[in-house]
């Protein structure tokens, strides 16, 4: 696994791509390459004792340069990073902040292969992958992107709990207009919540949780810090995703739940109101120290929550 920080300085875990599954993948898209070569050369010089050989061998030029540049370019473009041989082996290029890659990073990764793998046998990329902590390539280097794999499979280790004040209103949820990217930079901020400062605590909770809070309805009660509304929100919409998924496979609709796993610190009041009614920071307030260390959430019992450690 490698972190990338994102644009919102949210820090994403990915898996970065093995060599053998990448190696894989680029012997595929050569092998597409010089298919079509070939099969272009041979269409070419049936015609060849009717043209010209001045243009023949201008046409055989700008189709080499196509085939070899061009598809890679393309593939990537249009796809979202992914040319046929990482569309086989479940890879993707995304540039180093995990954003989508660009048309400038594709050609500057297009060109690059052209030296890295066609003049020079792989050898440039073989030997910067080994020395690259996240085995990025010349190409790579250059267009300030990663190979990621698609196909890892997901934490499933730790579970976004829901607070059991919040869970009838979190019942009521609108979320069908929540992104993903959204959704994911909210889990990646609980699953390190420990991990961060209180002031990164409060100005990285306030921004996530308002960014969230724009997706969705009805609005959080009064009273909820960032942390609690974020995994109310998690925790639902993995709620309605196991029910459509427990459904689908002819069980009622009914989902069935695993234990969380992992440690959670401190016990959660099981009634009463939520803990630390205040009002709801917004967007730019200054951050207030604690008078009194904070208390740490809660761990996961029996209708428990907590930000995982």
């Amino acid at each position: 696994m490698s972190e990338v920080v994102t644009g919102d300085a949210v820090v994403v875990e990915v898996r970065v791509a093995q060599m053998p599954s990448r190696a894989l993948a680029i012997i595929i898209d050569m092998a597409v390459q010089l298919t079509v070569l070939i099969g272009a050369y041979a269409i070419l010089g049936a015609f060849a004792v009717v043209t010209d050989p001045a243009m023949f061998a201008a046409v055989m030029i700008v189709l080499l340069v196509l085939v070899m540049v061009g598809y890679p370019v393309l593939f990537e473009s249009i796809s979202r990073g992914r040319s046929l041989g990482k569309l086989a082996l479940g890879l993707r290029v995304v540039s180093d902040d995990g954003s989508p890659e660009r048309f400038r990073q594709a050609l500057f990764r297009g060109l690059a292969g052209v030296l890295e793998f066609w003049l020079l046998s792989g050898a440039p990329a073989l030997i910067a992958s080994l020395v690259s902590q996240r085995g990025k390539r010349l190409g790579d280097v250059f267009a300030g992107t990663i190979v990621i794999s698609d196909r890892a499979p997901r934490d499933t280790g730790q579970v976004i709990v829901m607070p059991p004040p919040l869970a009838s209103w979190a019942a009521t949820l609108e979320l069908s207009q929540l992104p993903d990217e959204v959704a994911q930079a909210a889990r990646q901020y609980l699953l390190r919540w420990h991990d961060l400062t209180p002031q990164v605590q409060h100005e990285m909770g306030v921004r996530i949780a308002t960014q969230t809070a724009a997706f969705v309805s009805p609005a959080a009660p009064a009273g909820v810090p960032p942390h609690a509304f974020l995994s109310a929100v998690l925790a639902e919409r993995r709620r309605r995703e196991q029910a459509r998924f427990a459904q689908r496979a002819g069980t009622n609709g009914q989902p069935h739940y695993g234990p969380p796993q992992g440690p959670y610190p401190g016990p959660y009041p099981q009634a009463g109101p939520y803990p630390q009614p205040q009002p709801y920071p917004q967007v730019g307030a200054p951050y207030q120290p604690p008078s009194a260390p904070a208390p740490e959430p809660p761990r996961a019992t029996p209708g428990g929550f907590a930000p995982p450690q």
